[in-house]
């Protein structure tokens, strides 16, 4: 175990990302899908030591590069958080890109990278502004309907946008700042009860996020949405997958054309642009949002210090 650590702060309209610029000895040198599974099964002390108090947060979602495995590929990464690991996240990787552009590893304009839900393409503009081209997201189910103990029925789309997401088109309760020790409470009985009742994605998969939607504050957005992360947290920004997601179920209903733009707000009044080119049963979603660089240090580990691997749940 390492004594200490680089890291690279950065928010996307929000929402934080921690980039590990070095691993741990011992780490294979491998790709995306394979350093996933050594953090999961052999080092997952590093995910809880960035990320879970005294030194990170519930909100906060962490990266580590890895080589890449895609011919012309700039880099990988895998996302984790407070509970586990991702296979994509979007605002993790405009986070990323502004991150790789601010240490002088990426340049203005298009670039690969590798990550265990598959190839990802960015492009990063002046403003502030990345794109990212995500993987294929798709509608499976429409409308399932679910009781929820203290709100009665609720129906959802369930769909894949890099993570697997139930979608609810109209929150019962309005999707407000002031509101979301409400909205928490809501979207975690939705997921208790997906569990529940077996209600899974493809092939068995959790459905670790529920998104919940309402109309826009925003007078440049076409809606307004909360989104419950895999942990206890909410995502401060659109949600990159989320908002794939969303671009799915638009599609399959007809209500969104490709190449037209949705323009997707946060809990907290931050803006995704999106849209989306048909692919094989499935869509292309292209998120743009704003990243900014908010700290750069050195997180230490005292082999005294009882959390150095950070403060974990019994």
């Amino acid at each position: 175990m390492l004594d200490q650590i680089p890291f690279v702060d950065s928010h996307t309209e929000g929402e934080p990302t921690r980039l590990i610029l070095e691993g741990a000895p011992g780490f294979p040198s491998a790709g995306p899908t394979e350093t996933r599974d050594y953090l999961k099964q052999s080092a997952d002390w590093l995910r809880t030591a960035v990320l879970a108090e005294p030194r990170g947060s519930e909100a906060l979602v962490g990266a580590i590069l890895t080589p890449p495995t895609t011919q012309g590929a700039a880099a990988g990464v895998v996302f984790f958080n407070d509970v586990g690991y991702l296979g994509m996240c979007g605002h993790g990787m405009i986070g990323l890109a502004q991150t790789l552009r601010f240490l002088g590893r990426l340049d203005l304009g298009a670039h690969t990278i590798d990550t265990p839900a598959g190839p990802v393409q960015i492009e990063i503009k002046n403003n502030a502004q990345v794109a990212v081209k995500n993987v294929p997201a798709r509608r499976t189910q429409k409308q399932i309907p679910i009781t929820v103990p203290d709100f009665g029925e609720v129906r959802g789309d369930v769909a894949y946008g890099g993570n697997w997401f139930f979608l609810v088109s109209d929150s019962p309760i309005p999707i407000q700042q002031k509101k979301i020790p409400d909205l928490l409470a809501f979207t975690r009985a939705i997921r208790a009860q997906l569990h529940k009742q077996g209600i899974t994605g493809e092939n068995g998969q959790e459905i670790d996020h529920v998104e919940l939607f309402g109309p826009p504050t925003r007078t440049d957005a076409d809606s307004k949405s909360f989104v419950l992360c895999p942990g206890a947290a909410y995502d401060r920004s659109p949600c990159g997958t989320g908002t794939s997601a969303k671009l799915a179920c638009l599609a399959a209903d007809g209500r969104l054309q490709p190449g037209q733009i949705w323009r997707q707000e946060s809990v907290v009044g931050s803006l995704f642009q999106a849209s989306y080119q048909p692919a094989d049963g499935a869509v292309l979603p292209t998120i743009v949002g704003r990243a900014f660089v908010t700290a750069q240090g050195t997180l230490h580990f005292d082999p005294d210090d009882p959390f150095r691997c950070g403060i974990r749940a019994s």
